[in-house]
C-alpha cells in the first residue's frame, strides 16, 4: 500500500511548530532591535560613529578592543573584522588586562570597550589605564551613565530594547546590536579607506576566500614556459615548441611581438595532411584567439573560458597586446578557484 504524503518517514522527527514558533519569535524580536538601532543613526549614534572613525583614522596605532563574557565574544570578532578589512586591531581579555596584558596597549592606539551595562568590573582598570595614559576610549554601551559611559570620549549608544530571550536574561538582542554596531564601524573605515578587494586579499590569502581573489598574474606561466613561435616558423618547429612546453598549444606573434594567433590540436587536426609540416605557422593558426589582461581575476578568466562556443583549456595574459603568460585551467582548478 503506497504511503501517504501526510504520514512521517520512519525516523524522520514529526514537524514541531512550537519550536519553530519559537524560532520565528526570536528571529522577530532580533529584526527589531536591529530596526530600533538603525533608527537611531539619524541622531547621536550617527554622530558618535563620525566622531569614532575620526580617532581612529588619527590614530598611529592599532584599535584594541575589550570587554567580558559575551561582550567579550562579540569583541573579538569585531577586532578580527577590523584587523582583516584594513584597520589593524587585536582583542584585549579585560580580565587579563588587569594581569599584565595592558602592556599590549600604547598612547597611540584607542580602546574601544563592549558592555551593555557599562558596569562590568573588570574593565576598571581598562578605563583606569586609559584615563591614566591618555588613551582615547570608545565605549559600546546602552548607558550613557554608567562607569563606562562617563569615562569614555565617545559612546556608541545602543537602544535599551528586548532581550529574545524569554526570560530577559541571556544576552540575545543586545549581542546582536553589539556586533551590527561593529560591523558598521568597519565598513564605515573600509568605504573611508577606499580598502579594495586587492588590498582585501592581503589579509585573506587561504581557503576559498582567498582563492577568489588569485589573478591571472598569480597563477600564470611567464618568460621561457610560453609556448610561441613567429611569423614565417615551419609547422615541424611548431610541433616541436608544443611538445616541449606541454600546454598543448603554441601562440604566435608578429614582427611587433603581438600576439597574432595560436595553434591548437584542433587546428592540426583541421589541418592534418602531408605537406602540414612545411606549412608556415600563419596558414593554420586561428587568429584573434581569446586573451585575458594578467590583473584579471583567476575566476573572471575561468568564466571567460567556459563560456566559449567550445570550451578552451588554455589562454594567454597580455599586456599591450603582447603575451606576458599562459594559464592553463588546471592552474586554476589547482589553486581552488570555483
Amino acid at each position: 500500500m503506497a504511503q501517504s504524503q501526510n504520514t512521517p518517514v520512519a525516523g524522520t522527527p514529526r514537524r514541531d511548530e512550537t519550536l519553530r514558533e519559537s524560532v520565528r519569535r526570536t528571529l522577530a524580536i532580533e529584526a527589531k532591535g536591529l530596526a530600533a538601532l538603525s533608527a537611531t543613526v539619524e541622531g547621536e549614534l550617527g554622530d558618535a560613529i563620525e566622531r569614532a572613525t575620526g580617532l581612529i583614522e588619527g590614530a598611529r596605532g592599532r584599535v584594541i578592543v575589550t570587554g567580558m563574557g559575551k561582550s567579550g565574544h562579540i569583541g573579538r570578532k569585531i577586532a578580527a573584522t577590523l584587523a582583516s578589512t584594513g584597520t589593524p586591531a587585536l582583542f584585549l581579555h579585560a580580565a587579563e588586562a588587569s594581569h599584565g596584558d595592558l602592556g599590549m596597549v600604547t598612547p597611540d592606539d584607542v580602546l574601544l570597550a563592549i558592555s551593555w551595562s557599562g558596569e562590568t568590573a573588570e574593565l576598571g582598570d581598562v578605563v583606569h589605564y586609559a584615563r591614566r595614559f591618555d588613551v582615547p576610549l570608545l565605549a559600546i554601551t546602552s548607558n550613557t551613565e554608567s562607569t563606562l559611559g562617563r569615562a569614555a570620549d565617545t559612546v556608541l549608544v545602543l537602544p535599551r530594547v528586548e532581550e529574545a530571550c524569554p526570560n530577559g536574561l541571556a544576552p540575545t538582542t543586545s549581542t546582536l546590536m553589539q556586533l551590527a554596531i561593529g560591523d558598521a564601524l568597519a565598513v564605515a573605515l573600509l568605504e573611508r579607506r577606499g580598502f579594495s578587494a586587492s588590498d582585501f586579499r592581503v589579509f585573506h590569502p587561504g581557503g576559498k576566500l582567498g582563492a577568489r581573489l588569485l589573478k591571472v598574474s598569480d597563477l600564470m606561466h611567464q618568460g621561457p614556459e610560453m609556448p610561441l613561435v613567429t611569423f614565417g616558423t615551419p609547422m615541424s618547429d611548431v610541433l616541436i615548441e608544443i611538445t616541449g612546453k606541454r600546454f598543448g598549444c603554441c601562440g604566435v606573434v608578429d614582427g611587433a611581438g603581438k600576439l597574432a594567433g595560436i595553434v591548437t590540436d584542433g587546428d592540426l587536426r583541421r589541418h592534418m595532411g602531408g605537406e602540414l609540416l612545411a606549412q608556415p605557422v600563419e596558414s593554420v593558426m586561428t587568429r584573434s584567439p581569446l586573451v585575458v589582461q594578467p590583473d584579471a581575476l583567476a575566476s573572471a578568466a575561468l568564466g571567460q573560458m567556459n563560456r566559449r562556443p567550445v570550451p578552451v583549456t588554455v589562454v594567454f595574459a597580455v599586456a599591450d597586446d603582447a603575451p606576458v603568460g599562459i594559464l592553463h585551467i588546471h592552474d586554476i582548478l589547482r589553486a581552488g578557484v570555483v
